[in-house]
């Protein structure tokens, strides 16, 4: 018998009190066209107890201040995207597995399985729930362990705003009386802070051989580039900044024949909201778009022929410009649109989820054994910094910058890497 998915249930959560009704401005953030799709993510549990009642339950109540997320976006008379708070509600399917999270390697990539079987999708003929901002599966599997897979919509939130809704609900089934940070929507604040005409969408031609490379690194190695880099420069680092170094310098180097004698670029969200407490009250709570894009550029003989402890430090000097970046791009003092993504092989994109939130959500039986995301871009050479799984002492790094000519040259540049 194969592995297969039974969903038993689907239906549309909605707000447990009325809640209020009306049209929500998104900021300029908000709005912008790469931020207008679902982002699919799978949280892995080892055991819990009908977590779907407990969390369906929990949902609705959570939905009371959180309430635009139970609305659906729709069009202004100025053609820009708005909250219309229908109290519409959230998808929340209910599933079975006949396997255990064992068989499928508690689900980390490549995927073992159809995201489709673990991931909520509406039936066709559920129009409101096709537009939902929020989709939620539960699946038990026969482990006892449970997976939630996620899909929120990133006009509403980035990653911080959707680990803190979803964190809110495990406060909720764990018996608080109400999330304990209160969610912030304020995004009128932030309608039109920079005039600036977004760029046109990423062209994907050419770049759809990209191949998935998952890396761990243990706690120790990471400690001791951290000594070594404090000895040097005087200041400390982040796991985000030794990984990041290393890919970036590793991937240059494998790929060196088609990135001889030009620059490469290094770009990754940064969090703005520790800059945003004069604009925005009360800005712990806000769980809309703060993010920011910081880039790291060189030569490719630069990066190639650099040790990670300099590499690191050109990462460093990049977030330390990120204030007054920000704030220039804030007052419209920039001619470039700093948020547009380029495809180009010379371009690498990096995430940090170890902070977003994820892994501090607890439904009732404790946190997750694992968080990540469910696919990445086929076109976007990208890598994301991941906390490993619960078993593995070290900092996980998945991968997906590389086409099949070099990935063998890139698998060995980052083995030899762990070496120095």
């Amino acid at each position: 018998m194969g592995y297969s998915v039974t969903k038993l249930l689907e239906s549309l959560i909605v707000p447990g009190q009325p809640t209020p009704s009306g049209r929500l401005s998104l900021s300029w953030i908000d709005r912008y066209p790469t931020h207008r799709g679902l982002v699919e993510t799978l949280h892995v549990f080892q055991h819990g107890h009908q977590p779907a009642l407990v969390i369906k339950r929990a949902l609705s109540r959570v939905l009371v201040p959180y309430y635009p997320l139970a609305g659906r976006l729709v069009k202004s008379e100025s053609d820009e995207l708005e909250v219309d708070c229908t109290a519409d509600g959230v998808l929340f399917i209910e599933a079975v597995a006949n396997f255990t999270l064992e068989d499928v390697s508690y689900l980390e990539l490549p995927l073992m399985i159809s995201k489709d079987e673990i991931l909520p999708s509406p039936l066709p003929k559920n129009e409101k729930a096709f537009h939902a901002l929020v989709m939620m599966q539960v699946t038990q599997f026969k482990c006892g362990g449970f997976v939630i897979g996620l899909k929120s919509h990133h006009a509403v939130a980035d990653g911080i705003g959707s680990a803190q809704f979803i964190k809110a609900v495990g406060e909720i089934a764990r018996g608080s009386p109400h999330p304990v940070i209160q969610p912030v929507w304020c995004r009128e604040t932030l309608l039109e802070v920079n005039k600036l005409k977004p760029g046109p969408p990423p062209s994907s031609k050419g770049m759809k051989e990209l191949i998935y490379s998952t890396f761990d690194i243990s706690n120790q190695h990471i400690k001791d580039l951290k000594i070594k880099f404090h000895e040097k420069m005087g200041r400390t680092c982040s796991t985000f900044d030794i990984m990041m170094a290393k890919v970036w310098k590793c991937r240059t180097s494998a790929i060196k024949s088609k990135l001889d004698k030009i620059h490469v670029h290094l770009t990754f969200a940064a969090n703005t909201r520790q800059l945003l407490h004069n604009v925005i009250p009360d800005v712990k709570g806000y769980y809309g778009n703060c993010i920011f894009p910081v880039t790291v550029s060189a030569s490719s003989e630069k990066v190639k022929s650099s040790s990670i402890i300099e590499i690191v430090n050109m990462i460093k000097d990049a977030k330390d410009e990120l204030p007054t970046a920000y704030l220039k791009w804030f007052k419209g003092e920039v001619e470039k649109d700093p948020y547009q993504q380029m495809v180009d092989y010379n371009y690498l994109y990096a995430s940090d989820w170890t902070n977003v939130g994820f892994t501090e959500v607890d439904y009732g039986w404790g946190f997750p054994m694992y968080i990540g995301p469910v696919t990445m871009s086929d076109c976007i050479a990208s890598c994301v910094l991941l906390r490993s799984p619960v078993h593995k002492q070290c900092a996980r790094l998945i991968t997906r910058c590389v086409k099949s000519d070099d990935l063998d040259a890139f698998y060995d540049e980052m083995i030899m890497s762990l070496d120095s």
